[in-house]
This record gives structure tokens, sequence and C-alpha cells, in this order.
């Protein structure tokens, strides 16, 4: 969807690179098998840092260390630290005009700016395991867009320059953490309603999960008022403007010179 939100000065190269995009956008998810350090960068538990944690948590990764040392950061999450750093790697490699960076680049700061939209991915209750939820990720993050993502619009246009990123993605999450709560409290009184019969499919998943019901998954949609697709779709277009963004700060290289097309 972010790459229906470029200018056209960029729609072009991403359009033709769109597959290769698309499939290493989960490159992000697949490291944290293989790296251990790798699970932090996709969120921040802001709850951690008491009732005000924008005040009191420094917008740049030094400062941050210097205040709450490297291993405090890790252990609560550094999604806003690694879009600041993917941000300036795509930037550099748009000053390069180095092609194989560019798309690594952009696929990954597009996943860590996607993750910085799901509220859960910014508190310590992630999954509702601290409160009888455990599986509500799931259900927002992939059971509501499986079902329902199909009908969901396209955007057309939206991309904006960021003067600047580092702001940017604070004020991403500034807007998504809120959200967290009702995310939480909607599924809570709604699962006052059902049944487990009613609320769960009597099949698992390939990795043992319980699956929820289309009847439950339509009504939890409802009643969140179309958050899931509404948070998607600022996703697509802050993606968007965080890829225009590097390629302005690199100097606007003429992309029409790259002209090998990656898909691996």
């Amino acid at each position: 969807m972010a790459v229906y939100g470029l200018p056209k000065t960029l729609t072009s190269f991403y359009k033709t690179n769109i597959e290769y995009i698309t499939k290493h956008a989960v490159d992000p998810d697949k490291w944290k098998f293989e790296d251990s350090t790798e699970g932090p960068h996709h969120y921040i538990n802001l709850d951690h840092y008491g009732s005000k944690p924008f005040d009191v948590l420094p917008k740049y990764w030094k400062e941050a260390v210097k205040k709450y040392t490297e291993d405090t950061l890790n252990k609560y999450g550094t999604l806003p630290y690694e879009v600041i750093y993917w941000e300036n790697k795509l930037t550099d490699a748009f000053k390069k005009k180095d092609l194989k960076m560019i798309l690594r680049a952009s696929a990954t700061i597009g996943h860590y700016v996607a993750d910085a939209h799901v509220p859960l991915h910014t508190i310590t209750n992630y999954d509702g395991q601290l409160t009888n939820q455990k599986g509500i990720h799931r259900l927002w993050e992939t059971a509501i867009p499986e079902a329902f993502g199909g009908n969901y619009k396209h955007i057309n246009g939206g991309a904006v320059y960021l003067k600047d990123p580092a702001t940017a993605i604070w004020n991403i999450l500034k807007e998504t953490y809120p959200l967290a709560q009702t995310v939480l409290a909607d599924e809570k009184e709604l699962s006052g309603h059902y049944s487990d019969e009613e609320k769960y499919l009597p099949t698992k998943n390939t990795s043992g999960k319980r699956k929820y019901t289309e009847k439950y998954i339509s009504a939890y949609n409802n009643l969140l008022n179309g958050m899931v697709e509404k948070q998607l779709r600022a996703s697509a277009i802050d993606v968007a403007s965080f890829w225009y963004t590097a390629w302005v700060n690199g100097g606007q290289p003429d992309l029409s010179q790259l002209k090998m097309k990656t898909k691996n």
C-alpha cells in the first residue's frame, strides 16, 4: 500500500521493485529467529517509563543510552531508535545510488514503521498476558486484516516530506500508544458476552494456538470502529513519507538509471 502513497517521482521505481520489497518486508521478523538482539527492535514498552513517557525518553539513541543504559533500553524495546537508524541507512543508500541497499533499507524501515502503528507494540501487556487476554495480539494484527483486508481501500497519494524523521516516528507513537487501552478494554468487554465455544474454533493453528471464530473477529472489528484499517492506512502513508524523505535528503537521485530489477 505504501507504494501507492508516493509522489510520481518515486512511484515508478518502487512499483518496478514492489515484488522485492513485499517479499523482504517480513525479513525483520525472520531475523528474530537468527539474532537474539532483534526482538526489541519491534516494540517499545512506553508504560515502563511512567505516566508521561514522551517527556522523559530522549529522542535519540546516544542520549537514551546515557540516561537509561543500553541494557534497559533493549529490555523494554528500541523501536523508534531502529526507525531512525534505518532512515539514515536509506538516505545514505540514495546518496550512493546503491540499489541493493535502497531496496533492503526500504523494506526494513517499512516493517518497523508499520510496527509503530500497532498499539500492542507500545505496552508491556503486548499480548494480553497480564489481563487474561492472551492471543489478542494475533487477533488484532492478523485475524482482522485477514478477514477484512480484501475490502480495505488503497491509498492514493499522501506522502509528505518529514522535516525531522526522528520527531515524526515519536509523533506516530504518541498517536498509537493511547489506542492500546482501547484495544484491551474493548476485547475484555466483548469477551464477557461470548462463551469459549462462540469465541474459538475447535481446531488450532499450526503453532497450537486457538483460532477465533468469524463471528468474534467481526464483532471485535466492529467494536474497534475500523481501527485496524485506519492504522494500516496511516502506516502506509507514513512508510511512503519516510521513503520520500530519505530520497529528498539523499539528493533526489534519478532512479531511472538504476535499471536492475532485484527479486531476491
